[in-house]
């Protein structure tokens, strides 16, 4: 398996420009990428540069803080579908996770999921790993998975750590083989992204995806 195709090349700095995200639509095709993350204003831009390709749209709700009411997720989510959104990476309300409010974070994880659901897209609950305790980083992706999401997702990159090995392997152990696992934040180098997979991630988010597709092509040549 090629590092390449399991890569959401992350689109989403606060100063990223139209034709910041053209370009990155056109890496994406080239390397092959899984998907790339935009903004929710791009969504329609990237959808209609990437029909055809291969290479999924994906973007983000909630983000970067995940406390918006869970009205306000809907409806972002329903715009991104409508724009052309074929994944969603959605922000878990830590405050509540925090607060013990558990019945408050199923239902805005479940809110978003339902409507994504309905259409057939792919849900990544990114649960912030930097700001949880071991016990309730457990707690979050249990709830994440009981609501139906697809993947959990380690961190937004805006936080003060993104991924790390033992999150990416306790995330792993929770969920179990049948959801998925985002590595983010943080994941520079192919050997970056080669030890979050051994550790468990299914799906690597990283705004450096061209320099380690590019990384991982040398090393192919250089091991024939």
């Amino acid at each position: 398996m090629k590092v390449a195709s399991i890569i959401d090349y992350a689109i989403l700095k606060p100063d990223v420009s139209a034709s910041g995200v053209r370009m990155a639509c056109e890496e994406a095709k080239r390397c092959g990428f899984a998907a790339v993350c935009v903004p929710p204003s791009y969504v329609k831009m990237a959808s209609r540069l990437l029909r055809g390709s291969g290479v999924r749209v994906c973007t983000v709700v909630g983000f970067p803080l995940g406390y918006a009411a869970s009205e306000v997720k809907v409806a972002e989510a329903r715009k991104a579908i409508e724009d052309g959104a074929e994944e969603l990476d959605v922000v878990l309300n830590v405050s509540a996770l925090k607060s013990g409010d558990l019945e408050a974070v199923k239902r805005d994880v479940r809110a978003v999921t339902d409507v994504a659901k309905a259409h057939g897209v792919l849900v990544k609950v990114i649960i912030e790993t930097c700001y949880l305790t071991d016990q309730e980083k457990i707690l979050a992706c249990k709830l994440a998975k009981e609501c139906g999401a697809d993947f959990v997702k380690t961190s937004t990159g805006f936080g003060p750590q993104g991924a790390t090995v033992d999150d990416v392997r306790l995330l792993r152990q929770v969920v179990g083989p049948d959801v998925g696992v985002k590595a983010a934040g943080g994941i520079r180098t192919l050997e970056d992204a080669r030890a979050m997979i051994e550790a468990g991630a299914t799906r690597i988010g990283t705004s450096h995806a061209v320099a380690i597709a590019e990384e991982e092509i040398k090393a192919s040549r250089g091991s024939r």
